[in-house]
């Protein structure tokens, strides 16, 4: 069942990097992003349930930038992915773990993080929430053999990302 994971510590958390972020915002974010546009931690979860695309951003040796999409999942208060440990974004999060990510559904909503990313082994103890979250979206569009193909997977990531930096920018309803 989709819905908000988030503890109420861990919403002012979140609403305590949100603003942090906002105040340290440069002067073109922040005159796009004004108060009105801004989203709060709860509203900011409420949106995020489910798999929500991100397209993420690691960085190679010799510092080049590369993004690509993953699968995103918001468990409290921080975007969660999966790969194969013999992924290029796994490998390169491995050497340098800065990341950041982006969600942009369409013109109304936008959230980034930038941070580190923390690795898992998936499945594992620590990703059990992901995984449920896995099954939740992709288990009523696949069926079992989703669910095969995730408890055959022995090769897999997980990655957390720990933002330093995260940005919401939403629309307000016309």
């Amino acid at each position: 069942m989709e819905g908000v994971h988030e503890t109420p510590e861990q919403l002012d958390r979140l609403q305590a990097l949100l603003d942090a972020s906002a105040t340290a915002a440069g002067a073109h974010l922040r005159s796009i992003v004004i108060e009105e546009r801004r989203v709060d931690a709860g509203r900011l979860c409420a949106l995020l349930t489910g798999m929500r695309l991100l397209t993420v951003a690691t960085v190679t040796a010799d510092g080049r930038p590369i993004a690509g999409p993953v699968d995103g999942y918001f468990l409290h208060g921080a975007f969660w992915f999966s790969t194969s440990r013999h992924s290029v974004r796994a490998q390169h999060l491995s050497m340098r773990p800065a990341v950041s990510a982006t969600h942009v559904p369409h013109e109304r909503l936008a959230v980034s993080a930038h941070g580190m990313a923390v690795l898992f082994s998936f499945p594992g103890s620590e990703t059990d929430e992901l995984r449920q979250a896995m099954l939740d979206h992709y288990l009523p569009l696949q069926g079992a053999s989703f669910e095969e193909w995730l408890e055959g997977m022995s090769d897999g990531v997980a990655g957390r990302i720990d933002a330093r930096k995260l940005f919401a920018f939403s629309m307000p309803d016309s």
